[in-house]
């Protein structure tokens, strides 16, 4: 089984001024109270507001949320905030939720909790999905974050996307020019160096092949002109909520790719490999409840995940032409035939 295993051993800028201390009040004192309606922001990076209430990742926060007892529209306000694609939006989205009272905000990206920490150094936040918060300066240890952050990140390391890379080359013996799809700042973080770094030592010459958060064609239009033997997507926000839109341009174009999440291979990518983002919604429920019972945030540990699951679709390999490795398919959590 291809895994990967890890347990937890565990001011960018002053903030305005017009907003005063009056955006924060004191932890602790929110043990849970019979008849309170509490109310928490989940804040999206990219997915317009009006598709949140019915996305899978905000459903299985929801049935998580319900299971542990909170019920939309009796005990329990969501307040659905996106930034849909302007991620300098972020503030403004933060200092809405803390003027609305918000228990709990729920984060989604480095960009939008950094923001929240510029906000408000007392409102609880939750990272459903994070990237090495200790590194973006969030937190300075994941044992202890202390202050108001809490939550979850999606791997274990920069290195892990070297992994991705691996398991690409071992569907696609034959790619030697692979195009990696995503932001400048993604090519040059340390997850875009460690694939950079492992591209030679697998005989991989890796093309950059920038987009922006809302605009994928000048990327497509360079992948189609180049003819790489294969795309890498990168993991974007802007990536993830196009998922759609870079499978169908994959599968037109016949190129073989690999993912980070398996919401691609669903939408007729050839394989992915990565964190279950479902799950990760799901724990940061839990993490929500016990804040909204009195647990202080700073001493609730940042979790890793401890699976990661390798998804295939053999249909989109046979319409390539390709035959994917037995070895690489018994190893697979889900085949899509």
């Amino acid at each position: 089984m291809v895994r990967v295993n890890e347990v937890v051993d565990v001011k960018r800028r002053e903030f305005l001024p017009l907003l005063g201390s009056g955006l924060a009040w004191p932890l602790g004192a929110r043990a849970q109270q019979p008849g309170k309606v509490y109310r928490v922001g989940l804040i999206f990076p990219t997915i317009p507001v009006s598709e949140m209430a019915g996305h899978h990742l905000t459903t299985a926060f929801k049935h998580t949320m319900r299971d542990l007892g909170y019920v939309e529209g009796q005990n329990l306000l969501l307040e659905h905030r996106s930034a849909e694609g302007r991620f300098e939006r972020f503030d403004e989205i933060v200092v809405e939720l803390v003027r609305r009272k918000v228990d709990v905000m729920v984060t989604t990206t480095n960009e939008a909790v950094l923001a929240a920490k510029r906000v408000t150094s007392a409102v609880p936040i939750v990272m459903a999905v994070s990237t090495d918060p200790v590194a973006a300066g969030i937190v300075s240890s994941l044992a202890r974050p202390g202050g108001n952050v809490t939550g979850f990140t999606r791997h274990p390391g920069a290195e892990f996307e070297a992994k991705r890379l691996q398991l690409l080359k071992e569907a696609v013996p034959e790619a030697t020019r692979v195009a990696f799809l995503g932001f400048k700042s993604e090519w040059e973080s340390p997850e875009g160096t460690s694939v950079r770094a492992a591209a030679p030592m697998r005989g991989v010459t890796l093309v950059h092949t920038e987009h922006t958060p809302t605009d994928f064609a000048d990327a497509f239009a360079r992948i189609t002109r180049d003819r790489p033997h294969a795309v890498f997507v990168a993991r974007s926000g802007s990536a993830f909520a196009n998922r759609q839109l870079i499978a169908a341009f994959v599968v037109e174009q016949r190129m073989p790719s690999i993912f980070p999440f398996r919401e691609y291979v669903e939408a007729g990518g050839l394989m992915s490999y990565g964190v279950n983002l479902p799950d990760l919604f799901r724990r940061a429920a839990g993490y929500v409840d016990k804040i909204l019972r009195g647990a202080a945030p700073g001493d609730l540990p940042i979790q890793q995940p401890a699976k990661f699951e390798l998804v295939i679709n053999l249909k989109a390999a046979k319409a390539l032409g390709l035959t994917v490795p037995p070895s690489l398919i018994a190893g697979a959590d889900e085949v899509i035939e």
